[in-house]
């Protein structure tokens, strides 16, 4: 009895390869084949099923590899050839990876387990900036400082907001990631998890089969998942991770939020302008521990005052859960609250990878070892994103996924990181860029600094609200700036100004003389500037 399956081929140039794959197929495997090199497509014929080493055998020191389509149990790929990547994640390292490396002609096997598009479309960035937004506009709707408006406390539907929410959520994964995959013919998905089976094979458990993959480079884009501290009692109460609380469709009476980072501080406010009592809980003595000091204890001022309980320095003995509520001891005071939000960082996602049968190393919290090329100590295995120890931000890991695919196809690309900005979506915001004071002191740099209250700013009092400052760092030797700390509404709107000056060399004159537009916060980053030499409250408005 014969059998005909069919099989994807990579690595054919020009119709003649098809005719030689055709050819060593009979004589080296006694298999019958027809090839289709516009389809890129093999119908294999044979007595018995041919079995992935007599194609291994049969292709061997050629640039040709068959791939099973349907419910073939294995990839088959020969030694050499046309270059194949495989990549270990769906998110935005992966497909910026993809996508350069499709453009540079390489065929990308992508291979992710869970949803579609990674941490940020689904569950980070876009469901809780959403989250975010819609609990300023309730607080403005009964905070605002106009006289002659009223204040309204506006009712909270909960369930209609996570709904709009993911709505949005999951347009943006149609349209930014599989819609990608629908019309990209360089990258195809398999969706299952994948594990190294040595430092060249990767294997994949999928629906449809085991498949074995043998790619020439492999670039793992894993992320990260929450990182939960071993608090006694913790483990096994029903506590929220981020995930947990932006999926939520009831809004709790009370929460406390372990941790006063960004994503904690973000989610801190929000449930609390929605009508939520909430408690923050930090373990080290200010909020933004790595942040300028004055950035966190400014921003815990501000909290504060809006109604938000704040305890820095404070440590969890215990929790536990019964009734349906949780109960804290916190240096000795018992704590109460209907739901708990663990948010003390993210670790990386690199358990059960296999990753030591690739010769890959990690950090001792699972991080991935890479150098300035995104390098792992395998040379044909690559890293980016959050499952590094680089900065765990979606633009960080689509550049870091940009250059990995550059220097997979034969580049030379690195990763700069000194003029990358940073955002905390609190309001007031708090934003950075390149150094702090402390930082620049500690590398034994000569700097001096200046910093600007809001209340200088023409935009901010005009919007009758100067919560913060800007600060600025520059190197006192030469003018140049080398920082800039924003606190302020939409700080995030402001700090790339100072990320491009401080990528283009300028000097604090520089900036003190540049034009910005006038009634805009951004202009309080030229006003600091001009400080450095003048005293601005003596200037008039929109003075050059």
């Amino acid at each position: 009895m014969t059998t005909t399956k069919e099989w994807s081929v990579a690595g054919m140039h020009c119709a003649d390869c098809a005719h030689t794959l055709e050819r060593l197929l009979r004589e080296q495997a006694g298999i019958d084949a027809e090839v289709d090199y516009t389809r890129a497509r093999a119908r294999l014929r044979s007595g018995i099923p041919p079995s992935g080493e007599a194609l291994d055998r049969a292709l061997a020191d050629t640039p040709y590899r068959l791939a099973p389509l349907g419910n073939a149990a294995d990839s088959i790929s020969s030694s050499s050839g046309g270059l194949e990547i495989a990549i270990i994640g769906s998110g935005s390292a992966a497909f910026a990876a993809a996508i350069r490396a499709g453009e540079a002609g390489a065929r990308v096997t992508m291979i992710e387990q869970g949803v579609l598009g990674g941490t940020c479309v689904n569950v980070g960035c876009v469901p809780s900036k959403i989250f975010i937004r819609a609990a300023l506009v309730r607080h403005y709707a009964g905070h605002h400082p106009f006289a002659g408006l009223g204040h309204a406390a506006l009712a909270v539907d909960r369930a209609r907001l996570q709904a709009q929410q993911q709505h949005r959520v999951e347009e943006l994964r149609q349209a930014k990631y599989q819609s990608i995959l629908d019309a990209n013919e360089h990258i195809h998905l398999i969706r299952g998890r994948a594990r190294f089976g040595g430092r060249r094979q990767i294997e994949v458990e999928a629906e449809d089969g085991r498949h074995r993959l043998r790619p020439d480079r492999i670039l793992i884009a894993t992320g990260a998942v929450p990182a939960i501290p071993s608090i006694p009692g913790l483990a096994g109460t029903p506590y929220w991770t981020s995930t947990e609380a932006l999926a939520a469709t009831e809004l709790p009476t009370s929460l406390v939020v372990l941790g006063g980072s960004a994503v904690g501080l973000e989610l801190a406010q929000a449930f609390f302008r929605l009508g939520v009592k909430v408690t923050v809980i930090e373990l080290a003595p200010r909020l933004l521990p790595r942040e300028d000091p004055l950035l966190g204890e400014r921003l815990k001022r501000y909290l504060g005052q809006e109604g938000l309980r704040i305890l820095t320095g404070a440590g969890t003995e215990s929790v536990c859960h019964a009734g349906g509520k949780f109960e804290l001891r916190v240096d000795g005071e018992t704590i109460r609250t209907e739901r708990l939000l663990v948010v003390v960082g993210r670790r990386a996602n690199t358990d059960g990878l296999g990753l030591e049968l690739a010769g890959v190393a990690t950090e001792p919290n699972g991080a991935i070892r890479v150098d300035s090329h995104l390098r792992t100590g395998a040379e044909h295995i690559y890293a980016a994103g959050d499952c590094t120890a680089n900065p765990q931000f979606v633009y960080v890991a689509a550049a870091a996924g940009t250059r990995a695919a550059i220097n997979m196809t034969g580049g030379e690309a690195t990763l700069d990181l000194s003029t990358m900005p940073t955002v905390v979506f609190t309001d007031p915001g708090v934003a950075g860029v390149g150094l702090t004071e402390e930082t620049a002191r500690l590398r034994h740099l000569d700097v001096e600094t200046r910093t600007l209250e809001l209340e200088n700013v023409p935009r901010a009092l005009a919007n009758f609200d100067t919560r913060g400052f800007i600060k600025l760092v520059a190197n006192k030797e030469n003018g140049r700036l080398l920082g800039a700390q924003v606190l302020a509404p939409e700080a995030g709107e402001i700090i790339q100004s100072a990320a491009l000056a401080i990528r283009n060399h300028m000097t604090v004159e520089d900036l003190a003389g540049q034009l910005f537009p006038y009634l805009t916060l951004v202009e309080g980053i030229k006003l600091c500037a001009q400080t450095f030499t003048r005293d601005v409250s003596q200037l008039s408005c929109c003075a050059g």
